[in-house]
């Protein structure tokens, strides 16, 4: 096998085998595998595939050349890297987000038999009670867009890329795909799965834990762990007492009572800077065009990733781009409203959305304790919903928002929330210094894609939950202050998105089966 890297226009329509034959100037191609693929839109009048593939031809030593090298394919299994051991107490783990998922795969593959502890419903029964908030309107504090099997990743998305380098990446995107993920996703620079087929993927991997023996509760909550002499041995929950000597908090960044119940404890913690802001949504056509010109007929729906200093002294940026998505409520807690971004695998919604969003710290609440920036979400959302009166978002155009009034009325772009909102002004629900670097920020990011601070742009508040505001403080072992006890992922504080909250499951798996 062969291996090559080269660009061509996404105007060029010729078959990807044939045009790489040609490139390599071989008689024929017997095997093509498509090894990485990006678009290059830094020059709109000339955009770009980027593709490096591996080839098999006739005789692939004689097309060796500068440009042109032996594939070496280094194909490690997640199950083939993960030593078998025996086990006495059977592990268990909290939560069933990606961190859960593939903390509790590891475990099955050594042969744990994990016990996987989930507060909301299995990922099925978990749509149809989303779906019914959004037409009712009646909350399920258990499970909603934040709780239940898969996570809040389930509900996105569906995003895979990282800004991490790790050995795990590959096995992750491998077992997703085994799982029924799109092929696609181990060779896209930008992968995604899409909101409908990270439904798929759940429920398969949860087949698989079964398969190797182990066990998932729903609508289970944990209410206490039980101790002995500051170790681990088991854990209180509504479904009555697990004994245990391992236990694994996957708990994501919504667990707000779970935070109180482990800060009681006296487990060591502290609050952590987060991002507050709003969603903003444009028509997709619209993003498409001023990303990708004229080529935007051969591509697929264009995101954008941007970040600007302002004059607040503060940074606004961009994150969870949706393209082709929808904003959907992402609500979980009585009296508080809160907006998270999403789309489906084909990103064929008629609007692009993007988190802005503005990082906030200890100078904002003004307090040491380690849930002050917790209570500090909750309070900017309960303004929220004291503003609407309900559980719909608020939703504001860009250009009231900078003469501080309420919208009454919309433009060219219609807010895509399938939940309804409210019109309002975002400045009752968002801290000032927010507010004014939403306002000197915008404009920065108009100058980089035509349109984006148009009046008629489209804001919807809040946005508060893109990652944890508190840390559960561990060892280089990911031990937390009680032995036994493993904070993990995002809601601990060390992850951030799907693919770095799996990868810290996995490495608090393995950290484990080094001591059994």
């Amino acid at each position: 096998m062969l291996q090559i890297s080269f660009s061509r226009s996404v105007q060029d329509q010729t078959d990807l085998t044939e045009y790489v034959r040609k490139l390599v100037g071989c008689k024929q191609v017997s095997h093509l595998e498509i090894l990485k693929q990006s678009v290059d839109a830094r020059k709109k009048e000339a955009v770009k595939y980027v593709y490096t593939v591996a080839l098999a031809t006739e005789n692939d030593v004689k097309y060796i050349r500068k440009d042109i090298s032996y594939y070496i394919n280094i194909d490690i299994s997640l199950e083939s890297a993960t030593p078998k051991k025996n086990f006495s107490h059977r592990p268990v783990v909290v939560g069933s987000g990606p961190c859960g998922l593939f903390c509790a795969l590891v475990l099955a593959y050594a042969g744990a038999k994990p016990i996987v502890l989930e507060r909301g419903e299995a990922v099925e029964e978990r749509e149809k009670t989303i779906r019914s908030f959004f037409d009712t309107l009646v909350l399920s504090p258990n499970s909603n867009v934040q709780f239940g099997e898969g996570g809040a990743g389930t509900f996105s998305d569906g995003k895979l890329n990282t800004n991490l380098h790790n050995v795990y990446i590959p096995m992750v995107l491998q077992e997703f795909v085994d799982c029924g993920a799109p092929q696609e996703i181990l060779y896209l620079a930008k992968p995604h799965i899409g909101t409908d087929n990270l439904r798929l993927v759940v429920r398969s991997m949860r087949e698989k834990i079964i398969s190797f023996g182990g066990s998932f509760l729903y609508n289970c909550t944990m209410t206490g762990i039980k101790t002995v002499a500051g170790q681990v041995v088991g854990v209180e929950t509504t479904s009555g007492f697990f004994p245990c000597r391992a236990l694994f908090l996957a708990i994501g960044h919504s667990s707000r009572d779970t935070f109180e119940r482990l800060y009681d404890m006296g487990v060591r913690m502290e609050s952590k800077i987060f991002s507050m802001g709003v969603r903003i949504e444009h028509r997709q056509k619209d993003i498409n065009f001023a990303q990708y010109g004229s080529a935007a007929k051969y591509l697929g729906a264009a995101d954008y990733k941007m970040a600007t200093r302002t004059e607040t002294g503060r940074s606004l940026y961009t994150f969870c781009m949706c393209p082709g998505g929808r904003v959907i409520n992402a609500s979980s807690e009585d009296g508080g409203v809160c907006v998270n971004g999403m789309s489906l695998f084909r990103r064929n919604d008629k609007n692009a959305n993007s988190a802005l969003l503005v990082n906030v710290g200890e100078e904002d609440w003004q307090s040491t304790h380690p849930l002050a920036g917790m209570y500090y979400q909750r309070e900017y959302e309960r303004k929220t919903f004291a503003q609407s009166r309900s559980f719909r978002p608020v939703v504001q155009l860009y250009g009231d928002l900078l003469q501080n009034k309420t919208s009454t009325s919309l433009g060219g772009v219609t807010p895509s929330l399938e939940s309804g909102y409210v019109f309002g002004n975002l400045r009752d629900c968002l801290p000032a210094v927010i507010v004014d670097t939403l306002v000197k920020g915008i404009p920065d990011f108009g100058r980089k894609i035509k349109g984006f601070d148009a009046y008629e742009s489209v804001l919807t508040g809040i946005e508060a939950r893109s990652s944890s505001p508190v840390r559960i403080l561990r060892d280089d072992a990911f031990r937390s202050s009680l032995a036994g006890l493993y904070p993990l992922g995002e809601g601990a504080g060390y992850a951030g998105g799907i693919t770095s909250a799996a990868i810290d499951g996995i490495k608090g798996a393995f950290h484990y089966l080094k001591t059994v």
